[in-house]
């Protein structure tokens, strides 16, 4: 099975809740106030966010108006049409600029971040890529053994100290070390303490800082993994987080588990940040690059 027949079941969930709904509120029904409520709430639930759904039913209103639409199953093309200019094109995670190319993975416990990391790494290999990863999150020590065995797979060299001590030591050790060896990427786990917490805030800015010092201009990526099942709550994770360190780009894991996929969208709209990373499975084929029109086709076709 290709990605796209992958992306395509892993989005069914979204797909039921969203997609099929909406061709029940206009199958043999007029584009009216009635039915366009009725659709901005269903894209609510959908967890596209309030904002996005009031510019999709603003621009159908828009265009009902002008006559654009002389029968209701048009509404769907429409639709495909606007969710794929609402994300924009595609923004892929790719390494750029003076050796080494670090990206300083965050997001709280249980989103999947250790697997992305081990994940992204071995996709670097295979494209050719020398990989070094980083044991960042020294608060918990099956987080250092999780992200050893990942390097192991992926034939990444590993930098780590012992569980407990100050991430910012590892961090900058392992910068240091990327540069002697003229390392393509590092890659930096962290803790991911609740992101209410604002000591694990401050202990992230602070290891961005050292980033900084080990190298001018690293993290070059603040690539923030959110599991999409979290919906809503995914995209006040994202809020806090690029408040603290300032996100450049989103992994978003676990969307073959999930109904609420639609969190893209709110995420595109509301923070501005672009997904550059989807996992839609277990395996390691599973983590690949976000394509807008790809996304959109898969939750429609």
């Amino acid at each position: 099975m290709g990605f796209f027949d992958r992306l395509k079941e892993g989005l069914s969930k979204t797909k039921k809740g969203f997609v099929e709904k909406v061709e029940s509120i206009f199958s043999n029904r007029p584009i009216d106030e009635e039915s366009l409520e009725e659709l901005e709430e269903t894209l609510i639930l959908s967890d596209l966010g309030a904002q996005s759904a009031a510019d999709i039913v603003g621009h159908l209103r828009e265009q009902s108006r002008k006559g654009e639409f002389r029968e209701a199953g048009s509404v769907r093309e429409f639709l495909r049409q606007e969710m794929v200019s609402m994300l924009g094109a595609a923004q892929p995670l790719v390494p750029f600029g003076e050796k080494p190319f670090v990206i300083l993975a965050v997001g709280v416990n249980g989103v999947g971040k250790t697997t992305t990391i081990g994940k992204l790494a071995s996709r670097l290999r295979d494209q050719g890529n020398s990989v070094l990863l980083a044991a960042g999150d020294t608060f918990r020590a099956a987080a250092i053994e999780q992200l050893e065995i990942w390097a192991d797979r992926s034939k990444a060299q590993f930098v780590k100290h012992q569980s407990g001590s100050d991430p910012s030591a590892v961090v900058f050790d392992a910068i240091a070390a990327a540069r002697a060896r003229s390392i393509d990427v590092c890659i930096i786990d962290t803790a991911g303490r609740l992101h209410t917490k604002s000591s694990l805030m401050e202990e992230l800015k602070k290891v961005k800082r050292v980033c900084g010092k080990a190298m001018q201009g690293a993290p070059h990526e603040i690539l923030l993994v959110v599991d999409a099942t979290n919906g809503q709550n995914a995209l006040r994770q994202a809020e806090l987080f690029n408040e603290a360190v300032g996100v450049t780009g989103i992994a978003l894991t676990k969307l073959d588990g999930t109904a609420k996929g639609g969190i893209v969208f709110a995420i595109k709209r509301e923070l501005n940040i672009p997904v550059k990373l989807i996992g839609v499975g277990e395996g390691i084929e599973d983590l690949q690059d976000f394509v807008p029109a790809d996304f959109v086709r898969a939750l429609f076709d």
